[in-house]
């Protein structure tokens, strides 16, 4: 069977390359009983591709079963996935047959299946490796053959890092992996769908169909769309339902297209985090990026005093030496330094420092502890705010509660 064939008879519109991709592999992998694993954000169409396997595969006599894990409560999907034995647990007044033992012979789908508690994922894992599975409250081991599809939008890798799912039952779903592209990697389908979508509305609604200015063409293909295919979907509904005038202009395209990240950088830290933690992270952030600022001046005033010794042998060589470092941010080392022994560097006698360079004869040990600075930047947020411990506490990033606590640690008066 073809791809365009395919396409027409699961209703799967677009012509972008990862979508043929993705319905190439699934045709592929339909004539086996190896277990599939597809990934690809919310709303980007996962659950066709279940259907394509199953129908194309030996197995399309067999029942197709969906089962949408993270819509089952966590104390019953044991139940529904394997099935009880007559009063196994309260409520449990009659047997029952789990979708694994109605499904034996066809396909199941497990839409979601990052959402699967632990002690479920043992279970799985059992049946996939084995074919076998008992009830709960039964000691009965029972064989099935089922094929088993599954699906989620989560990062399974992070996943697993965090201790959400298992590791080895994640390699058993992803025998086969296939990817479902985003809409804004795939711009090329976006009008097409809109189109289609505005077309089936029209219909539904007896109202003539949207169309879109080329300007609006342009915006709709560089839209973000977080939502993907369901959230295009639901915009030109609105549309059509909203607007008298069916020539859709980019100025009025643009009022249905809510706010959206304008990059594609992860996000680094969680801020429902506890606010304790976080804040004196920052601030401690906060006071190493100041001692790397305050050594940075440093090496730009050394560098400074050293363009007034142009005449001594060597200091070409010194200077290139040290602009480098400053660029570089590191340290000078002592492996560094030109092979000359006779180098020396002095200061002419008319040269006069400036108050706030380095001055022979002074020698101020600074510290380099980082509890000393934190100290000493609270105490300057409260001189500036006249102890005003709310404002000092939005200076320093903190909450007032951590400020608080801060004070009375460091006996800050």
């Amino acid at each position: 069977m073809e791809i365009q064939s395919v396409k027409q008879r699961f209703g799967i519109i677009g012509n972008s390359p990862l979508l043929n991709r993705a319905i190439d592999i699934a045709m592929q992998v339909a004539a086996t009983d190896l277990t599939v694993l597809i990934t690809g954000e919310s709303g980007t169409g996962k659950e066709v591709f279940p259907k394509i396997i199953h129908h194309l595969s030996s197995r399309k006599h067999g029942s197709y079963i969906p089962v949408n894990c993270g819509a089952i409560p966590e104390g019953t999907i044991d139940s529904e996935l394997f099935g009880h034995e007559k009063g196994s647990f309260t409520g449990a007044h009659e047997a029952r047959k789990g979708y694994f033992e109605v499904a034996d012979g066809g396909t199941i789908f497990l839409d979601e299946v990052a959402e699967l508690p632990l002690s479920t994922q043992v279970r799985l894992l059992r049946v996939l490796e084995t074919g076998e599975f008992m009830k709960v409250g039964s000691s009965k081991v029972i064989k099935t053959d089922v094929r088993v599809v599954a699906a989620t939008n989560v990062n399974m890798p992070e996943a697993i890092e965090k201790g959400n799912f298992r590791q080895d039952l994640y390699y058993r779903l992803n025998t086969v992996p296939i990817y479902i592209p985003p809409l804004r990697e795939r711009k090329e389908d976006i009008h097409l769908l809109f189109r289609k979508f505005a077309a089936d509305f029209a219909e539904k609604y007896r109202m003539p169909p949207l169309r879109l200015s080329d300007e609006a063409v342009e915006v709709l293909k560089n839209y973000y769309w977080p939502g993907n295919i369901r959230q295009l979907k639901n915009i030109t509904e609105q549309i059509s339902i909203i607007e008298r005038e069916k020539y859709i202009d980019a100025q009025t395209l643009r009022r249905y297209l809510p706010e959206t990240p304008k990059t594609d950088l992860p996000i680094l830290y969680n801020k429902k985090e506890e606010e304790s933690h976080f804040t004196e992270r920052e601030l401690l952030y906060k006071v190493l990026f100041d001692m790397k600022k305050d050594i940075t001046e440093l090496k730009k005033i050394v560098i400074d005093i050293l363009d007034r010794n142009l005449e001594e042998p060597g200091f070409e060589k010194t200077k290139a030496l040290l602009i480098k470092n400053v660029k570089d941010e590191r340290p000078i080392s002592a492996f560094d330094v030109p092979e000359k022994e006779d180098i020396q560097i002095t200061t002419p006698t008319d040269f006069q420092p400036p108050a706030h360079e380095f001055v022979p004869g002074e020698v101020v040990e600074e510290s380099l502890s980082l509890q000393d600075k934190e100290k000493e930047m609270i105490r300057k947020a409260l001189e500036k705010h006249n102890g005003k411990r709310k404002e000092a506490a939005r200076e320093l990033g903190i909450s007032e509660r951590t400020l608080y606590r801060k004070i009375k640690e460091y006996n800050i008066r």
